[in-house]
Formats: structure tokens, sequence, C-alpha cells
């Protein structure tokens, strides 16, 4: 098995476990109805994230054949650098969509050679930076002195948790 295959597969038994220990814990509290009602509420879910699960794969399938691996490696590879990291922060911090869109196209980069810390820069900026929500949720709700000291404070977070993920993960894998 591949990594990934490995991975998704201890993935897969966590999961799978958890529901099984779930629905044993709903049958006991509310016999076969209270499964069906669980599992209705997970279809409907999932029903609701579908379109954006197919689009964001779709997005990342677009991006892997019409991006030259050399542009991502240039730009984001793990040769690039601080520019790769700092690209990394801006790509993720401007970029909209949920993980539905993001993971799907920051694994194809990795396939065409972008490297971890990069990656692991625009996951970090995406959860602290993202500027979609920061304009549209916290300046409204939580007030531009709370919002823009909050970013502020963040604006070094990404590129070091690329930096330190970058570093770590070829110590760890000795790449």
């Amino acid at each position: 098995m591949t990594p990934s295959v490995q991975s998704m597969w201890r993935s897969w038994v966590i999961v799978g476990s958890l529901v099984v220990v779930c629905a044993v814990i709903a049958f006991h509290r509310g016999g076969m109805l209270r499964v069906q009602d669980a599992l209705t509420s997970g279809g409907k879910l999932f029903l609701s994230v579908l379109p954006n699960l197919v689009l964001g794969f779709a997005l990342a399938g677009f991006l892997t054949v019409l991006l030259p691996s050399e542009v991502i490696v240039q730009w984001m590879g793990r040769g690039s650098g601080w520019r790769g990291l700092f690209l990394g922060t801006l790509a993720g911090t401007l970029t909209p969509g949920g993980p539905f869109t993001h993971f799907p196209i920051l694994a194809s980069f990795l396939t065409k050679g972008a490297g971890v810390g990069p990656v692991c820069a625009y996951i970090a900026a995406w959860a602290l930076l993202g500027l979609n929500r920061f304009l549209v949720w916290e300046l409204p709700i939580l007030g531009a002195q709370v919002a823009v000291v909050r970013i502020v404070v963040s604006l070094w977070v990404p590129p070091l948790v690329g930096w330190l993920g970058g570093g770590l993960y070829h110590m760890v894998t000795k790449g």
C-alpha cells in the first residue's frame, strides 16, 4: 500500500469504529428508529456538501492538468525558500472556500512538486488569515479594532508554521 492509502485506511478504521460505537449508543437510547434518524441526518448533510466536494475535486483536477509541475516547483517547491512560504501564505489567505476546496487542491500541488513547507503555510493562512472570513464575519461581528489586532498578531504565524513544518517533515522523512 502507498503511504496515502495506508493513512486513509487508518482514518477509515478509526471513523468507522466511531460510527459503530455511536450506532450502538443510539440503538440503546432509542432503537432502530434512532439509528435511522442519525443515518438520515448524515445522508442529508452529505447531499448538502456534495456539490462543494464535486467542485473542489474538479478544480483540483483542472489545476493538476493546467499548471505545469515546473511552475509549482519554482514557486512553491521545497527549494522555493521564503518566497514559497510567503506565496503559500498569500494563497491561503486569499482563496475562499472550505476544506472541500483547499485539501484536494493542495493534494494536487503536492503531487506536482509543491514543498511541504509552503503547503503548511497555506493551510495555516487559510485557518488564521482567511480574507473572506475576515471581511464577512470578523469585521462586522467583532468590530474593526478586535479583528485588525487579531489579524496583525497572526500574520507571522503561517510562514513560521510552513518553515517549521517543512523542516520537521524533511528531518523525519530524511528527504
